[in-house]
């Protein structure tokens, strides 16, 4: 007869100690994350490709080899960049400011600092290829066929808006861009799923679901993996991690911050998400893995910094230092990353890097002025776009004819 099942006394249970952290084997090397570490392998040219090589730890391997460190650009592919990220930046800067003059409302993320991670992404992924991220996103919007201002008119909720005004920050789309999403991890199950409807309909394509680090501990993010992985989907998971979620660091909140690594039979690679060299180089070797060798999904981590808080409500300087944020700023900052490259190989000089920059600040100023111009939307509109054109119900259970007439 077995003996009686009894209860611990409380007293009991108030001395049982947790059981130790059990101890991960750290990798060799770790991840340097400068923005100018990349070296000229050979003269640079004006009109031909020439090569370049990324730091010996630009990288780091989970389960795959490493994307190469011998990479070929050209100046028109560098100068492009540049003026990409000036342009991004100054539309997030102007953003910032029309938020504090109380004209944008409600949330309101930027991505100042994290420039290397969209503009490297554009530029390594094709045209047609999709992506779909979180709140962080009105780069991407411009980047995959928006405008300007029709990001800052959505902000402002315009007519003239890429949503009429009716998306705000995180609800803007291209037909390559899928959007923001508010709810925390919830695109990357939809990334999957865009995935999915690529392999179905037999196109070369890939769809990158990008995740911050603050999401990455959701249950719906690894039951993507778990179904990417078993249907073989060309997904690319992308964690975007800037080490903190909302106003928690990721030492505080995640077990394993390795995020490369979570995706049990999905490979990944740790990348220098600061170098937009080694961005671009990270995608391209991910979008090959996925679409022209066929080998399945694969985690990116891409690691990078914003520098400012989660949210312009969040001054994103109690739970980290204003020297560090600073110490980022001078000395790890993509823009200036890549400024140096440039003016080091002679594509081009520290004036004329200064007068893209200015083009980029009169472009967005023009941008927002005709954004501030466009009207508010009629009320009318609020009933329009619930279904794409042609998809309307018939009728709806409950609901009489007349209430459904605005479809």
């Amino acid at each position: 007869m077995s003996a009686p099942f009894r209860l611990t006394p409380m007293a009991s249970l108030a001395r049982v100690r947790a059981s130790p952290r059990l101890l991960r084997v750290p990798f060799a090397r770790s991840l340097q994350t400068s923005a100018d570490t990349t070296t000229l392998q050979e003269g640079a040219s004006d009109s031909k490709p020439f090569k370049v090589k990324l730091h010996e730890d630009s990288f780091r391997a989970f389960n795959c080899e490493l994307p190469e460190l011998d990479v070929e650009v050209t100046k028109d592919q560098l100068i492009g960049m540049y003026r990409d990220m000036t342009l991004m930046r100054r539309m997030e800067q102007a953003c910032g400011q029309l938020y504090q003059a109380k004209l944008i409302r409600g949330f309101c993320h930027l991505a100042i600092g994290q420039e290397a991670v969209s503009v490297g992404l554009h530029n390594g992924l094709h045209p047609e290829d999709y992506i779909i991220t979180s709140y962080r996103c009105h780069p991407f919007a411009v980047l995959r066929g928006g405008s300007i201002k029709g990001v800052v008119a959505e902000l402002l909720g315009r007519h003239g808006g890429m949503s009429k005004g009716k998306g705000g920050s995180m609800h803007i789309f291209t037909p390559t861009f899928f959007g923001g999403n508010g709810i925390v991890g919830a695109q990357v199950p939809l990334g999957a799923g865009l995935a999915l409807a690529q392999q179905y309909k037999g196109q070369d394509r890939c769809a990158v679901a990008m995740y911050g680090d603050g999401a990455a501990n959701q249950g719906q993010v690894f039951e993507a993996f778990n179904m990417a992985k078993l249907w073989n989907l060309p997904a690319v998971f992308l964690c975007e991690n800037n080490k903190y979620g909302m106003g928690t660091s990721a030492e505080r909140s995640s077990m394993n911050t390795e995020y490369f690594t979570r995706g049990d039979k999905i490979p990944g690679i740790q990348v220098n998400g600061m170098d937009i060299i080694a961005t671009r180089q990270a995608i391209e070797f991910a979008r090959k893995w996925t679409v022209e060798d066929k080998r399945g999904p694969i985690l990116l981590e891409y690691v990078t910094y914003r520098y400012g808080g989660h949210s312009m409500s969040d001054p994103g300087t109690t739970y980290r230092t204003r020297e560090e944020v600073q110490r980022m700023r001078s000395t790890q900052d993509p823009i200036h990353g890549l400024q140096k490259y440039i003016e080091e190989w002679g594509l081009a000089t520290e004036q004329e890097l200064k007068q893209f920059d200015k083009d980029a600040k009169k472009t967005v100023d023009a941008a927002v002025e005709e954004a501030k111009a466009s009207p508010e939307p009629p009320v009318g509109l609020l009933w329009t776009d619930i279904y794409q054109p042609g998809s309307e119900p018939k009728f709806m259970r409950g609901r009489e004819r007349e209430e459904i007439h605005h479809f």
